[in-house]
């Protein structure tokens, strides 16, 4: 059942049509939209989190879901991994017993219970990453939106933040994610929804477009990215 609708949505800045009416339903538990650089990937990412307002066309929840997000380069506060982590849940106004109890789990479910109490700016961009998928996981959103999440990051980072990925959709969260690298699309996602110039060129099952895409542009991209 669709969890999220879009019918018609478009942005454009200034003269610049960024997004260019996609019409389209998302619901599987893990999405990747993919496409070549400038195809409006992160745009229609924003939009679908509400960052991004669109300049018409309507998005539609068919679900009350709560939502998070991470990004390609997370923002750490000057403070503790865990204190990072704590710092999203006391937003939400949990107390502070359970605070910092959901936030050490959340470290712990990344494997960085040993890095708490260092200073976040100083970790490694992979550890910063992680730290950034524990502070939404200790959240516990029903949808995480993940732009490009191992973009920056070295083979054995990637990996480990991928691990993460599938444990928080195993849990029960949808994902929604960006990526350039097909490798990932293919090992993560069940749904792809493939974009180029700002229009969804194809939408299809993981497995139905990287063996049988049904658009001469899919195939091209798909022969292209892969080595």
């Amino acid at each position: 059942m669709p969890w999220l609708t879009l019918e018609g949505l478009g942005l454009t800045e200034g003269t610049i049509r960024i997004i260019d009416n996609i019409t389209l339903k998302v619901g599987a538990g893990r999405t990747a939209i993919i496409g070549p650089n400038g195809a409006g990937k992160s745009t229609l990412l924003r939009l679908m989190h509400g960052l991004l307002r669109p300049s018409e066309g309507e998005l539609r929840w068919t679900q009350t879901l709560s939502q998070g997000m991470v990004f390609q380069r997370p923002v750490m506060l000057r403070t503790t991994a865990l204190a990072n982590v704590e710092y999203g849940l006391k937003l939400r106004g949990v107390e502070n017993n359970e605070r910092k109890q959901r936030a050490q789990a959340a470290l712990a479910r990344v494997g960085l219970s040993d890095l708490a109490g260092r200073p976040a700016r100083r970790l490694s961009g992979g550890e910063q990453q992680r730290v950034a998928l524990a502070r939404v996981w200790a959240l516990e959103p029903q949808v995480l939106f993940l732009d490009e999440p191992t973009a920056s990051l070295d083979p054995a980072s990637s990996r480990e933040v991928e691990r993460i990925i599938r444990e928080i959709a195993a849990a029960g969260t949808r994902i929604v994610m960006t990526t350039h690298n097909l490798g990932q699309a293919r090992r993560i996602a069940e749904e792809v929804i493939f974009l180029e110039g700002g229009r969804m060129i194809e939408q299809s099952p993981a497995a139905t477009f990287f063996h049988q895409p049904q658009t001469a542009a899919a195939r091209c991209f798909i022969q292209e990215e892969t080595p």
